[in-house]
């Protein structure tokens, strides 16, 4: 079935959702009614887009008849214009249907996990980890998401060693994993006293939040420590043993939480981290069959990529997966990353895209 074929079965689809809620028999209170509804909000952008691509054919095949018939040299240059424009707009239209029929990822409308960790640059790496915490702090202050710190070790200098949290919101998987990878920093360290330029780099893995449903966990399988919290957070700091440190046995893996004052709280947020990674392990197994053809995509899901060079006496920003390159760091930094992940967006589409027609 070729992307009209598919175009033209939506639409009679959305025709009859449109006929059944409109339909006075259509109980509006039942579930199914709800189901109606969520469908019908999901195809009409499609549906709309559809309309507006089958117009722009409809105003082609007038202005060719136009060019055909008339004598009327104005008139006909006038219609070869409108053709060619309506050429363009019609690539564009179909360029935008042939991504929004692409399969969605079923994991990019959950939540997400996402931990940093300093990589090569001693100290300044860790306080590179710091930069990049708040500027995904900012984002999802921006992109009004719910950003909880579950688990941190501090740098010697600032900054840290590794911070995990997690982050709730609308598409937050799906926005955030395009970060999976190395994040390098280009700069003058607040650490170096000769004003040397240094390379230091952080790591950053996007997880997406499962629940005990998606994956399941035999507790028998996993073992619970517990120890005292470290850092700020009151009187119960240093003296309750509220952090919680869960192992699953089997597979060696470990998550910890220290940032509630509640043993139970912390134990909860260390399973949220312990099943998203077990998740990832198991999904990984399943794609290795497929390694060849992800290595071509935007989001190859290998942490150790070199993704992103951020170059402070350039003010650059630079992703090199795609060659995409922004001179204004500081609003990146800021939590300003709207255009550099609707551009890894496309790119990843296209890819895909690309990937369907061979």
């Amino acid at each position: 079935m070729n992307w009209i074929d598919k175009l033209d079965a939506l639409q009679k689809r959305f025709e009859d959702i449109s006929a059944r809620i409109a339909s006075p028999k259509t109980d509006v209170s039942d579930k199914a009614y709800k189901t109606l509804i969520k469908d019908y909000r999901k195809l009409e952008q499609i549906i709309t887009l559809y309309e507006a691509y089958k117009k722009t054919l409809q105003q082609a095949q007038e202005a060719e008849h136009i060019i055909r018939t008339t004598g009327d040299v104005a008139f006909k240059h006038m219609a070869e214009f409108e053709k060619e424009q309506l050429g363009k707009q019609r690539e564009s239209i179909a360029s935008q249907l042939k991504r929004l029929l692409l399969p969605e990822d079923p994991n990019d409308s959950k939540n997400s996990v996402v931990e940093l960790r300093a990589g090569t640059g001693g100290d300044e790496a860790a306080l590179w980890v710091g930069d990049l915490f708040r500027m995904y702090q900012r984002f999802s202050e921006r992109m009004r998401w719910d950003l909880k710190i579950v688990d941190y070790t501090e740098g010697a200098s600032g900054g840290y060693k590794e911070v995990i949290c997690t982050v709730s919101g609308k598409q937050a998987y799906g926005t955030l994993k395009y970060e999976s990878g190395v994040h390098r920093v280009q700069r003058v360290p607040a650490t170096e006293t000769q004003g040397r330029l240094h390379t230091s780099a952080a790591t950053v893995v996007v997880l997406p939040e499962v629940d005990a449903l998606s994956i399941n966990i035999d507790m028998k399988d996993v073992r619970k420590d517990t120890f005292c919290s470290s850092g700020p957070g009151g009187q119960s700091v240093n003296t309750t043993y509220s952090a919680v440190r869960v192992t699953h046995l089997p597979t060696g893996i470990v998550a910890s939480c220290q940032d509630e004052k509640s043993q139970l709280k912390n134990f909860d947020k260390a399973m949220t981290v312990l099943r998203a990674r077990l998740y990832e392990r198991a999904m990984a197994q399943q794609q290795k069959e497929q390694s060849q053809k992800r290595k071509s995509m935007v989001r190859s899901g290998d942490r150790s990529d070199k993704i992103r060079t951020y170059n402070y006496q350039r003010a650059s920003v630079v992703d090199h997966r795609i060659n995409y390159t922004t001179h204004d760091l500081s609003a990146v930094l800021d939590g300003k990353l709207d255009d550099l992940i609707e551009a890894l967006r496309v790119a990843d589409s296209t890819a895909r895209l690309q990937e369907e027609s061979v």
